[in-house]
C-alpha cells in the first residue's frame, strides 16, 4: 500500500467512525478552546513553567480532566452512548514516541491540543511548528514499513479495568476519583510572565 493509499484509508476510517453531527463536533471544539484560553494553558509560559516546576496549572488541569473523562467515558460506553478503539501496546514505539514528544513539547511549549488554539490566536511560531508536525506525520506514514521493526513487541490491547475482571466499574471509579483528588492536592503555584504582572493603567 502506497503512502497516498494509506492517507486516503486513514480519512476513510475517520469518516466512517460516526462521531456525531458536525455541529456537535464544532460545539465540543469551541467549548474545549474556550476552557483552554480561560485557563491560559495555551501559553508558552504555562508549559515552560510546568517543566521548571514553577507553574502547576497544567498538571492540575490534566489530572482533573483525565479523571473526570475516564469515569464519564467508561460509563457512556457501558450505556452504548460512545465507543473507542483501543490501540495495542508496543513498548518500543511508546518509549521512542514519548521521548520525542517530551523533547518537542519542552522546546515548543505546546501540545497537540493547545497548538491549534495558539495558531488561531495568530502565533506564527506555533504555525511553523504545526506545519513541521504535519510533515513529520507524513514522513512517519511514508516510513512506517521500515520503522515498524523498532516498535517492539506487541503486548495487545490492554486496559486497566481488564486486569480486574468483575470489578471493572469499581476500578474506573477509584482511578478517576484518585486522579481528581491529586488535582486538588497539587499546590496552586502559578508563574506570571511580564505581561501578566503589569498592573492595569489608572484611568
Amino acid at each position: 500500500m502506497s503512502m497516498i493509499d494509506r492517507i486516503v484509508h486513514m480519512f476513510e476510517i475517520v469518516a466512517n467512525e460516526g462521531h456525531g453531527s458536525v455541529a456537535m463536533v464544532l460545539f465540543i471544539g469551541f467549548v474545549f478552546g474556550a476552557i483552554v484560553q480561560w485557563s491560559r494553558v495555551d501559553k508558552f509560559e504555562k508549559i515552560a513553567g510546568f517543566a521548571m516546576l514553577e507553574d502547576m496549572t497544567v498538571p492540575k488541569m490534566l489530572f482533573f480532566a483525565i479523571g473526570l473523562a475516564s469515569i464519564g467515558l467508561y460509563f457512556m460506553i457501558e450505556l452504548g452512548w460512545a465507543h473507542y478503539h483501543i490501540k495495542p501496546i508496543t513498548l518500543g514505539g511508546l518509549i521512542i514516541g514519548g521521548t520525542l514528544f517530551g523533547i518537542a513539547m519542552a522546546i515548543f511549549g505546546k501540545c497537540p491540543g493547545t497548538g491549534p488554539i495558539s495558531v488561531a490566536e495568530g502565533r506564527i511560531d506555533v504555525l511553523i511548528g504545526a506545519i513541521g508536525g504535519i510533515f513529520g506525520g507524513l514522513f512517519f506514514t511514508w516510513a512506517y514499513p521500515w520503522l515498524k521493526p523498532i516498535m517492539g513487541p506487541n503486548f495487545g490491547k490492554l486496559t486497566l479495568p481488564s486486569l480486574f475482571e468483575g470489578y471493572e466499574s469499581m476500578v474506573v471509579l477509584i482511578y478517576g476519583i484518585a486522579l481528581m483528588a491529586v488535582a486538588f492536592l497539587i499546590p496552586n503555584i502559578e508563574y506570571l510572565d511580564p505581561e501578566d504582572r503589569e498592573e492595569p493603567a489608572e484611568i
